[in-house]
């Protein structure tokens, strides 16, 4: 093999320190006590096993990237009261704890966090309280575009009662930190850890946070799924985009789509994508993308996936279908639907091996010719993995 499908970035064959791992405050990174090149010997180790007894005909080298500041996503819990605000988590004793200068973050978010525990004190902002079911800010939730530097800023509130504190602060924040492209309050009023509410209201012009991997732009809205790890996303999509090529399909489906990953890197002037998300917000950011990369035969619909692919006939199926789920998988459903269509090639993007396992043993009618792991998740036991299904002959 060549190109990126064969690369490999190599690491040191070192351990990230963590002073909150270190000091048993933080449990998160369960694997931070292995060195970066057993973390990833275990993976494929782990991956091998699930995937036993089916045939695979070629394992690639897996993709890794850096062990620390790689993180573009940061979900706080507002702890504490007003006057002395934490975001980051309960330690185990029951105190809070910061996370602001977790070393997965880059530098310039950790600066930034640590400037929104400050605009929470001077906001005035009472961090919610699930045992007292009072307070008003209950997270914040912040995302970074690798290559500008520039944030999506999101408030999670109980109910509305704090905006106008928020809306008297964030001149002052956005004079601080002017890289704060995006910010919104989403309303969450459930009393329980529900992450956020229906109900998003945008204090600035823009809503959406734009993001490039490789040369295709990307959009970010509140509530659309986007990968955490911009380098090795980078490289899983470029991935797709070469396999998809080797193929020579002049019709794709991407199921799942979410904002567009895989589908924008495949699309061209010949070769038309059709992208299924049920998510309206992600599907308006994909469409956004597409008539910025001026793509004359790229489809979107806000649909179900699977209910999607039941509804089409046989004679509709493109040459590739690639399907990107959540952690569930694609279920029976779908993998039923998909042998049943037949297409020349599947290609199924994971974030979770053993639901990819489960669903790999209920296609029928294909072999596996690659299977490659992509390290999204270091210091953790998760992997993301692309399979690369051709259809048997005959």
């Amino acid at each position: 093999m060549t190109g990126l499908t064969g690369a490999v970035l190599t690491r040191e064959n070192t351990m990230l320190k963590c002073h909150f791992h270190q000091q048993g405050l933080c449990h998160s990174c369960t694997r931070l006590d292995t060195p970066m090149s057993q973390q990833l010997t275990d993976k494929m180790a782990q991956l091998q096993t699930l995937l036993a007894g089916i045939d695979v005909a070629e394992y690639l080298p897996p993709v890794s990237g850096p062990q620390q500041q790689f993180r573009n996503k940061a979900k706080m819990v507002a702890l504490g009261a007003a006057h002395q605000p934490v975001l980051g988590i309960v330690g185990p004793d029951g105190q809070p704890v910061s996370l602001c200068d977790c070393p997965l973050y880059p530098d310039d978010m950790q600066q930034l966090l640590h400037r929104l525990e400050k605009f929470i004190q001077q906001a005035g902002l009472p961090p919610y309280r699930i045992d007292k079911a009072k307070g008003e800010l209950k997270f914040i939730l912040l995302t970074r575009a690798a290559h500008s530097g520039q944030y999506l800023l999101r408030f999670v509130l109980r109910s509305h009662q704090a905006i106008a504190r928020i809306e008297r602060e964030l001149p002052a924040l956005l004079a601080d930190f002017p890289a704060i492209e995006v910010v919104s309050v989403n309303i969450q009023p459930v009393h329980m850890a529900r992450l956020e509410g229906e109900e998003e209201i945008f204090l600035t012009e823009q809503t959406r946070l734009a993001e490039v991997f490789n040369d295709v732009p990307l959009f970010i809205r509140p509530k659309s799924f986007f990968q955490t790890n911009p380098e090795v996303a980078s490289k899983l999509y470029a991935t797709a985009r070469q396999w998809v090529a080797e193929t020579g399909a002049r019709r794709v489906w991407d199921l799942f789509c979410g904002v567009g990953g895989f589908g924008l890197h495949c699309a061209s002037d010949s070769v038309a994508v059709t992208g299924i998300e049920i998510e309206a917000e992600a599907i308006a950011c994909a469409q956004l993308s597409a008539d910025a990369m001026g793509l004359s035969q790229f489809h979107f619909a806000a649909l179900d996936s699977t209910g999607f692919a039941k509804g089409q006939q046989a004679e509709d199926v493109p040459d590739v279908i690639i399907v990107n789920p959540p952690r569930r998988g694609i279920g029976a459903e779908l993998c039923q639907s998909l042998s049943e269509f037949a297409p020349q090639t599947l290609i199924y993007s994971s974030c979770n091996p053993t639901s990819l396992a489960r669903d790999l043993r209920q296609i029928q009618g294909y072999r596996i010719s690659r299977v490659q792991l992509f390290d999204m998740f270091p210091h953790t036991a998760h992997a993301e993995v692309l399979v690369l299904l051709e259809k048997c002959p005959g």
